[in-house]
């Protein structure tokens, strides 16, 4: 499940260090090649918020593995695309049917013993994270072997793979709520009215991944120009600086089972607004730049593992909508971060994006205080009762 994760969730992340590249062979400019991150981030946002919730209607095996068959549809479109339309069709296709990935990580959970369940999804979101940290670098790899479809080529095929794995390997799993499909899906809305911790813990989620959303659409461009010149390979292999933060989702879900979710929460947040002074050195500085992305990519697991232990305890039986609900508003903040950090990098060059960054960052810290107060408030509302 874990290796599945990583792929699904790679997937999207194959154009970051190739956006040069892609730009060049598609004869478009940077700034519509930049476009295909944000295009992954909101097809893989709508598929959150309609396909995540059929986890809690339909066999989650079934789901799962056919999912995975349809993202390798899209990333074999995006391997033998001609243009950049024909690219952005792949690149959605694949973004949408990816979120196989969030249909596993409560799967897991369901599959869990109480006491380890966050210890369980933390493994998974392991794997998610490697699977997006050598998506860059293989993508980069790969573009230096055979061009930058290469990867697309190659990942289409490992995900039929392991789709089947999958379904030889899961057992079947279906929760019987006597829902329709519109059922599910206004259930969720009462869902985030009737729980404000999902409320804040969303929130706190999409602010944090729009904060590194920022770096994602930028990064590229400043490493493959002046000072650095970097090419795609070099570009890909900086992605392996973030590879701590496979080992912090691990830790997170960890130290969640021991009770220290807020704790972890707040170093997540004070420990992504530090990162962007690095960033802000790695405008000229290498080693800054790799420094900066083991903290944010360390930062950003603490809160994210430590923000689903929490919500996944808010609603055990619906665990498939409260992944919606989270991941969708997780990937719009990144989405949005994506889109605004272009747009920084086109006006206001490296500095613009790193005072977004910041922001954005500050924002989360904020949403974290919010979140503790809600949490206060809920435990006197138990005692009271």
């Amino acid at each position: 499940m874990a290796v599945a994760t990583g792929l699904c969730a790679g997937g999207n992340y194959f154009n970051q260090p190739l956006l040069d590249s892609i730009a060049d062979a598609l004869g478009v400019g940077q700034s519509t090649a930049a476009v295909t991150v944000t295009v992954a981030q909101v097809s893989y946002g709508i598929g959150l918020l309609f396909l995540v919730p059929l986890g809690d209607l339909l066999d989650r095996r079934r789901l799962a593995v056919g999912l995975m068959v349809l993202a390798a549809t899209g990333q074999a479109i995006s391997g033998f695309a001609p243009s950049i339309g024909w690219l952005m069709i792949g690149t959605a296709m694949a973004g949408l049917f990816s979120v196989a990935a969030q249909v596993l990580v409560p799967f897991a959970a369901t599959l869990a013993a109480p006491e380890r369940r966050a210890t369980a999804v933390g493994t998974v979101m392991s794997g998610l994270l490697v699977g997006i940290l050598l998506a860059r670098s293989v993508a980069g790899l790969l573009s230096g072997l055979g061009g930058w479809q290469t990867v697309y080529r190659v990942s289409a095929v490992v995900m039929v793979v392991v789709a089947a794995a999958l379904w030889r390997a899961l057992p079947s799993s279906r929760e019987h709520l006597g829902l329709g499909y519109r059922g599910i899906l206004a259930s969720m809305g009462r869902l985030l009215r009737d729980e404000p911790r999902l409320r804040t813990r969303s929130v706190l989620g999409a602010v944090s991944f729009a904060s590194m959303g920022v770096v994602f659409a930028s990064m590229a461009f400043l490493l493959a120009g002046e000072p650095f010149g970097l090419d795609d390979v070099a570009i890909g292999l900086v992605g392996l600086a973030g590879v701590a933060g496979a080992v912090m989702a691990n830790a997170t879900g960890r130290l969640a089972d021991r009770g220290l979710v807020q704790a972890t929460t707040g170093v997540g947040t004070v420990l992504l607004c530090a990162s962007w002074g690095l960033f802000a050195l790695g405008g000229h500085l290498l080693i800054a730049f790799l420094a900066a992305m083991v903290i944010a990519d360390m930062a950003l697991q603490c809160v994210h593992v430590s923000n689903q232990s929490v919500i996944y305890e808010l609603a055990p039986h619906a665990r498939s909508r409260v992944t919606s609900v989270y991941m969708t508003s997780y990937f719009i903040g990144g989405a949005t971060g994506s889109a605004f950090g272009s747009v920084a990098w086109s006006t206001y060059g490296w500095a613009g994006v790193c005072v977004l960054g910041l922001a954005l960052a500050v924002v989360s810290v904020a949403v974290w205080v919010l979140d503790l107060r809600v949490a206060s408030r809920a435990v006197a509302v138990r005692q009271a009762c």
